[in-house]
């Protein structure tokens, strides 16, 4: 892995939030993002999720109850999240958490539409 972005800026909080399942992250140019565990989880940046090259990405479904259940740093650049259903493979920079801030909507958006084109559900099955 390529090493941080100096332009990016750097968390200043990382605070789970486990009755509503959101991970809220606070960062030095004061901006500030709410993930739902969900969107973390089917947005992991690990091989399993997104596979090893383009084209390969695996869909991810039933991911709607999943929580985080610890967080581990990782050096200075990232954190590593566990899921209530075993995932722990990703590991997620503060380039990416800032990236996905800023375009959660969309990328939020997109899954809802790839489950539906899929006939998949959020819901477990």
């Amino acid at each position: 892995m390529a090493g941080l972005n100096p332009q990016t800026p750097i968390p200043t909080e990382l605070k789970l939030h486990r009755k509503s399942g959101m991970l809220s992250v606070t960062f030095n140019d004061g901006k500030s993002f709410s993930f739902p565990c969900e969107f973390l989880r089917v947005y992991s940046p690990s091989a399993e999720v997104r596979g090893h090259e383009p084209g390969q990405e695996v869909l991810q479904t039933g991911k709607k109850d999943v929580t985080i259940t610890h967080i581990e740093p990782v050096g200075r650049y990232a954190v590593r999240l566990d899921f209530s259903d075993s995932h722990n493979t990703g590991l997620y920079s503060w380039d990416l958490l800032y990236d996905y801030g800023l375009n959660q909507g969309i990328m939020w958006q997109d899954y809802l539409q790839r489950l539906e084109a899929s006939g998949s559900s959020r819901e477990v099955k």
